[in-house]
């Protein structure tokens, strides 16, 4: 392999996920984060958001059904939902053989104002893998580890100085402030409420009067969301697939976090979009949003570059598409 990332994979297909996956080499792919339409009557240019329960689910099942395939056997897949269809989607990921590891909760602020029930303010994020036994999880890796109570709170010399795992619910702080200066304002903003290392994230949405906005999708992950599951969940160099890439959020990240990148839409204007995205910036580059307190640091381009080179590099590299069809 070349000493450039131009060699990598880094694709985004003006094409239906079903029918591009197919065409992926089965067991080719790391990691798959998936954001699809929640069936709200959400208005995007090209797909009719609100079809028949069962219809939205047999379509999801299928969907779900080209992920399972596209994995590698020891790949993870994590899939973000909102309440409507979270138990459905969940049930129809195990019948095709994915095995839950987490139900994570991502609680964010700016929630979506409803007038005759409670603000919601939180989607559910299901992290699956094809192997109960056999999957990727960089546990023991600095910048997947975060300072614990003791160390941060109490300056405990008994404390752990690689750090702890997050919890399984996630507090991010809205960009450019910590923690520490985040006005309090509501129980659930305490430092001792939601805690980073629970199965609740709270992670701001990225609002339309954020600079983290790409300005072409109405609905954007964070990235800092994206990238402690990229980070934690797949090696540099590996591949990782978004099957609605939309804003092309997940693939940005990958492409920071020296991974490679495919994804799927059926907008040619999300895709024009999203390619231009990926050409604006550079593996090493720093994620947008307030970042966490890891215990990894900051890593350099070089650093991050080098190490995703290598990774490739000693996997050896082959087509991605059945039959050379790309």
């Amino acid at each position: 392999m070349a000493n450039s990332t131009k060699n990598w994979t880094s694709k985004i297909l003006n094409s239906d996920c079903i029918k591009g996956m197919q065409k992926l080499e089965e067991g080719s792919v790391d990691l798959a984060f998936a954001d699809p339409p929640f069936n709200i009557g959400y208005d995007y240019d090209v797909y009719d958001d609100k079809v028949d329960h069962q219809q939205y689910i047999d379509w999801c099942s299928e969907w779900i059904r080209g992920v399972h395939r596209a994995l590698k056997p020891a790949g993870s897949f994590w899939l973000a939902i909102g309440d409507e269809y979270a138990a459905e989607l969940k049930l129809e990921s195990q019948k095709v053989g994915f095995h839950c590891r987490s139900w994570v909760i991502w609680y964010y602020t700016f929630g979506v104002n409803c007038k005759n029930k409670f603000t919601r303010s939180h989607a559910h994020l299901f992290y699956f893998v094809k192997d109960k036994d056999n999957f990727t999880f960089r546990s023991d890796d600095l910048e997947n580890r975060i300072p614990s109570a003791r160390e941060l709170v109490y300056n405990d010399k008994r404390a752990n100085p690689k750090g702890r795992l997050p919890d399984d619910t996630w507090i991010i702080p809205p960009a450019g402030q910590s923690v520490a200066d985040t006005f309090i304002l509501r129980p659930q903003d305490l430092p001792d409420s939601f805690k980073d290392s629970e199965d609740t994230w709270y992670i701001p949405r990225v609002a339309g009067t954020f600079k983290e906005r790409a300005g072409f999708h109405g609905c954007q992950m964070p990235e800092q969301l994206l990238g402690r599951i990229i980070r934690t969940c797949s090696e540099p160099g590996e591949l990782v697939l978004d099957p609605f890439s939309g804003s092309a959020t997940t693939l940005a990240v990958a492409k920071k976090l020296g991974r490679q990148q495919i994804g799927f839409d059926l907008s040619k204007e999300y895709v024009d979009h999203g390619r231009k995205r990926l050409d604006s910036i550079e593996a090493g580059d720093p994620l947008d949003g307030s970042p966490e307190p890891t215990k990894g640091g900051k890593p350099t381009k070089k650093i991050v570059l080098k190490k995703a080179i290598m990774a490739a590099k000693n996997r050896g590299q082959k087509s991605l598409f059945s039959n050379d069809q790309k």
